[in-house]
């Protein structure tokens, strides 16, 4: 039977080892709690599209009439 090593006095080898063995993986979850973006909230990526859609090219057929 193996004595009892406090972790302090344990090899740096010996530690990686045991750290190792104690992590664990979430798998498929995800432990980040995610909530819904709120409505009020200012949006930087919404108002920096207007500038694209107001200049539409304009039909040919309206500048003919010009």
């Amino acid at each position: 039977m193996e004595k009892m090593i406090p972790y302090e006095k344990l090899s740096k080898k010996e530690k990686r080892r045991l750290d190792s063995r104690r992590r664990n993986t979430w798998g498929e979850g995800n432990p980040v709690t995610r909530k819904p973006a709120s409505s009020k909230a200012y949006n930087r990526r919404k108002f920096r599209n207007w500038k694209r859609d107001c200049h539409e090219p304009i039909p040919e057929f309206l500048c003919l009439l010009g």
